[in-house]
């Protein structure tokens, strides 16, 4: 896996080879990013934004925004073996200083550590898993966001998943078997 843009363009980054994470697909990500560079229904760009990745793996998303000039990225994954390897990736690609880095789950980081705000939430989780939507509330009850925010949730196209009272989607798109939704906090 290879970062696709910005100042570690074409370096590599370790993955977990397991059935418990499955890292953002190149072309997925790179959609993503050209979403958030040229969609005039997103006010917030990658440069000097402060990141919070939940589900976070080996820290795809993440680190491809700190190539990009992301200020900072809040990386949150309970899973030890991916982890690890997302730490490493921070360390040999000289991350570590603009990334905090939490081996918990992301309901105990977002109710007792983060007091800070952010522009960005990208969430992975896995697809069978909807306590995603837990998370998203807390954000939300926490206040958590800076006034012009997006939220980027990468699920399985089959899903259905109800944002009621908690996003309003602007901007939904399909790639094979996952679907990106873009939102921000009602």
């Amino acid at each position: 896996m290879r970062i696709i843009s910005g100042f570690l363009k074409g370096k590599s980054i370790r993955f977990l080879k397991t059935s418990k994470t499955r890292p953002l697909k190149n072309a997925v990500r790179e959609s993503v990013f050209n979403i958030l560079k040229h969609s005039n229904l997103i006010k917030v760009k990658i440069e000097n934004s402060n990141i919070l990745d939940l589900y976070s793996g080996i820290g795809s998303f993440g680190i491809e925004s700190l190539s990009r000039y992301a200020e900072k990225v809040t990386f949150i994954e309970k899973d030890k073996d991916a982890f690890y390897i997302l730490k490493d990736n921070l360390i040999k690609l000289s991350l570590i200083d603009k990334s905090k880095i939490f081996n918990n789950t992301i309901e105990n980081i977002l109710v007792d550590k983060l007091k800070e705000k952010f522009n960005i939430f990208f969430l992975d989780p896995p697809f069978a898993d909807i306590n995603y939507l837990n998370n998203l509330k807390i954000i939300k009850e926490k206040k958590i966001f800076k006034k012009n925010h997006i939220v980027i949730i990468h699920r399985e196209k089959k899903t259905n998943d109800n944002f009621d009272n908690i996003l309003n989607i602007i901007n939904l798109k399909l790639y094979g078997r996952s679907k990106i939704i873009f939102g921000v906090f009602i």
